[in-house]
């Protein structure tokens, strides 16, 4: 069994003001995956302050879309008896899935404003996305939260908020695989072949569902949901949405944009 590495939450204190390592993992992933599509958003002759307004622009979405996700997939019933905390934010809950929603809306908005082909954005999107699910896996191992299910196996640890039983650190296998692998492998898509605009996208669909929904078996489903459709978790469920919309973009791509090129 391995030792949980207990870290403060809070990274930086002055005076009143905190900093949580959760938000500051957020914003590392942000400004890292920025810089990371910066240069392909200036060869699709975006300006600078155009690709920090589009960047804002996304980013507002991610937590619109995030928080919406989690009210509407996650909590419904308590948010529609007590909807002023939808706003509360800061009293935590976010979705991978609805942010991921809440960008594509997003994107497919500011490329009819700034009149660029949606598919190159959305394929920006999915590989510098996975630089915010790295980052923010490991805000949510260092929070000690969305631990995994109870195991015998020697990566097994205890959690402080997991009892006293040793659990999988799903958490690191989520940034592992969904953040690191997926980067990995649509980096090499990106450099080694010639994809037309959407299939990069499509690729990320079917690696972060596929990945979710495996690494969904050695996470602790959420204790109000539980299963929710036989042996299968919320994340699960959403993940099979992901890999759908992953297919049908390949389809339409496939079929449509590109027949006849």
């Amino acid at each position: 069994m391995l030792n949980y590495p207990s870290i403060n939450p809070t990274a930086l204190s002055i005076g009143p003001l905190s900093i949580q390592w959760y938000g500051l993992m957020y914003i590392i992933g942000i400004v890292l995956g920025t810089q990371f599509c910066k240069s392909f958003l200036l060869s699709l002759k975006f300006s600078l302050n155009e690709i920090y307004d589009l960047i804002s622009y996304i980013v507002l979405g991610l937590i619109i879309g995030g928080r919406l996700g989690y009210v509407i997939f996650y909590n419904l019933p308590y948010y529609l008896e007590n909807p002023g905390k939808i706003i509360a934010i800061w009293e935590g809950g976010m979705s991978y899935h609805g942010g991921a929603i809440g960008c594509i809306v997003t994107i497919m908005i500011c490329a009819k404003l700034y009149k660029k082909d949606v598919f190159s954005l959305l394929d920006l999107m999915a590989i510098g996305s996975t630089f915010g699910v790295f980052f923010g896996r490991i805000g949510n191992f260092i929070n000690g939260e969305l631990y995994g299910r109870v195991t015998n196996s020697w990566v097994g640890m205890v959690f402080p908020n997991g009892g006293p039983e040793p659990r999988h650190p799903s958490q690191l296998y989520e940034a592992f695989f969904e953040g690191f692998v997926a980067f990995l492998v649509l980096w090499i898509v990106l450099k080694k072949f010639n994809l037309k605009p959407g299939y990069l996208f499509s690729i990320n669909c079917l690696l972060y569902g596929g990945f979710r929904f495996l690494l969904e078996q050695f996470r602790e489903p959420d204790a109000h949901l539980g299963f929710i459709a036989g042996p299968l978790t919320m994340g699960q469920c959403l993940s099979i949405l992901a890999i759908s919309i992953g297919l049908g973009v390949s389809h339409y791509l496939f079929h449509h944009r590109y027949k006849h090129t």
